[in-house]
């Protein structure tokens, strides 16, 4: 092959490249970096998420990582723009490249009102994010009362199990700080029948956690609850 037609094979080859970069682009339609609806749902710019709507912007627009409008307003708590989108058909189990959802985020943020906002609007309770947690147990975790509280009134799975092999119950304990709002939880679980019992992927129950860790208080909560 002689280096004239070399290098008409490379332009040719640059010029495919392009169209076929382009064709990726537009088949995840205004995904990517430029993603207006999502940004402006991340501000919390109410006018600018209804204008954006009203010119026919995708509801369920992404950005580069993958997030949606009502996952992004949910991101900065913004629960007018949360319950505007969902009114406009969003769907709060997207989940985004790192297995968050409006539904599941909020209950890690404490988002009570939007929590709220999405079981109306028809979350998946069984939905699980990256580490294959359902939203009560980061809800736990964190110490978030009024949202576990709200979460429970749920058939969720209480003792659902994550990737780590914890439970709400576990959680609570394990990374909680045996405080008031721990401790709280903890109650809450156990009125809602969580298995006091349950161990970790090493044997150890929520009552050897909380033991290990100082927190009589809770501890004492376990063993009246049964725990061993």
């Amino acid at each position: 092959m002689t280096r004239c037609t070399n290098r008409r094979w490379t332009r040719r080859n640059l010029v495919v490249g392009g169209v076929a970069a382009l064709v990726i682009l537009n088949a995840r339609g205004q995904s990517g970096r430029n993603a207006p609806l999502v940004d402006a749902a991340g501000r919390g710019d109410l006018a600018q998420v209804q204008r954006l709507i009203a010119q026919g912007a995708p509801i369920e627009q992404r950005d580069a990582a993958g997030r949606t409008p009502v996952l992004a307003a949910t991101a900065g708590n913004h629960l007018a723009v949360v319950q505007a989108l969902i009114a406009r058909g969003a769907d709060v189990n997207v989940q985004d490249h790192q297995r968050d959802s409006a539904f599941l985020l909020a209950g890690a943020r404490g988002h009570t009102d939007i929590v709220r906002a999405t079981l109306a609007a028809g979350a998946n309770l069984k939905s699980t994010n990256r580490y294959g947690g359902t939203a009560l147990i980061p809800a736990c975790h964190y110490g978030h009362v009024d949202t576990v509280r709200l979460l429970l009134t749920t058939p969720i799975d209480v003792d659902h199990v994550n990737n780590l092999g914890w439970t709400a119950l576990l959680e609570a304990v394990i990374l909680g700080d045996g405080g008031p709002a721990h401790g709280e939880i903890v109650k809450l679980l156990i009125a809602r029948k969580a298995d006091v019992n349950l161990a970790d992927l090493q044997g150890v129950t929520p009552l050897g956690h909380a033991r290990q860790r100082g927190q009589q208080a809770i501890a004492d909560l376990l063993v009246a609850a049964g725990g061993r």
